[in-house]
């Protein structure tokens, strides 16, 4: 598998992560160990996961995925081939959530403890915590760096203006600041007002902030649980419209040309866009990470790329203003 590098960060890894937000709840130790090792023979070096997956499922309290993930990498003897990234800031059972500087480091230790490691190589805020100063925040994970303890600091679900503010906070301070941003991204765009939760999506203006500050995307959801490919699965409201029908017309004519899956095409385009975004790949069995791994030896012309680009209506964001 390919290797890129994450930004500005020192962190290098492969060109496709693994998500794993179902692991070791819904996906059980021994096939969660099976696709983990698939991955890993692969190439795949980029495993991401959060404190409180999978805390939603019948049975699971938080903290499943990390535990599950620490007990292969020790059963592998592999830690040092594995980049590990894993999140804070959701309640879950015993973690009333936020980010302030207790909370950040008790976390830490809890995740370090479950990961079975001495140190977190992405460390993410997984959401924003408005009632914490940013300095704090932003000293927090700085001091978890200087520590050794964390690697590189990264912002999930955030809004733009957040991430631009605390790393103008960190700079001035001299402080790690957030070099990688992962938010919920796939070739279909929103509709307007469309409600996701507290999950984010990956605007025009957050790539020309990436591009211009050489922050890393990396994006999440991008195969929409399969209803680019599967007849049973509808497009999710919130894409919904004659934008996305245009785009996925534009989707199947460049997958038909290339000779791949519509789930293919957009990982090549996501990692050929400017800025490019490394996607995030999930699933349950190893022939749909045979598929996405596949998709790394496609490469789309200027031309695929520019009719995937423009399919649909145009855009009328308001996109970040770089500074004078």
């Amino acid at each position: 598998m390919k290797k890129v590098k994450l930004g500005k960060s020192n962190l290098e890894v492969s060109a496709l992560a693994m998500g794993t937000d179902l692991i070791g709840g819904k996906i059980d130790r021994e096939s969660s160990f099976k696709l983990f090792d698939f991955y890993r023979e692969h190439g795949g070096t980029l495993i991401d996961t959060a404190n409180m997956y999978s805390y939603w499922l019948p049975g699971c309290e938080g903290g499943e995925s990390e535990s599950t993930v620490g007990a292969w990498m020790k059963e592998r003897g592999n830690r040092e081939q594995i980049v590990i990234s894993t999140k804070l800031a959701f309640d879950y059972p015993g973690c009333a959530g936020g980010l302030s500087a207790t909370e950040i480091q008790r976390e830490c230790e809890k995740s370090l403890k479950r990961l079975q490691t001495d140190r977190i190589d992405l460390y993410y805020a997984h959401r924003d915590d408005l009632e914490t100063p940013l300095e704090e925040i932003m000293e927090a994970f700085d001091r978890l760096v200087k520590a050794g303890k964390v690697r590189v600091v990264g912002a999930s679900n955030l809004s733009l203006w957040r991430i631009a503010e605390a790393n103008a906070i960190s700079r001035a301070h001299q402080w790690s600041g957030y070099s990688v941003v992962e938010q919920r991204y796939t070739y279909l765009r929103p509709r307007h007002g469309a409600d996701f939760g507290p999950q984010i999506f990956i605007t025009e203006g957050l790539k020309e902030y990436a591009h211009f500050y050489d922050v890393a995307l990396i994006g999440y959801a991008i195969l929409l649980q399969g209803a680019y490919t599967r007849s049973d699965r509808e497009v999710p409201k919130q894409f919904a419209g004659p934008d996305s029908d245009d785009r996925l017309a534009a989707l199947r004519a460049v997958s038909s040309e290339v000779g791949c899956t519509p789930s293919q095409t957009i990982i090549a385009w996501m990692r050929q866009s400017t800025p490019p975004t490394l996607p995030i790949i999930a699933g349950s069995r190893t022939e749909q990470f045979r598929e996405n791994i596949a998709a790394l030896d496609i490469t789309l012309s200027p031309d695929q790329m520019r009719r995937l680009d423009t399919a649909g209506n145009p855009v009328v964001e308001q996109a970040w203003i770089q500074p004078t």
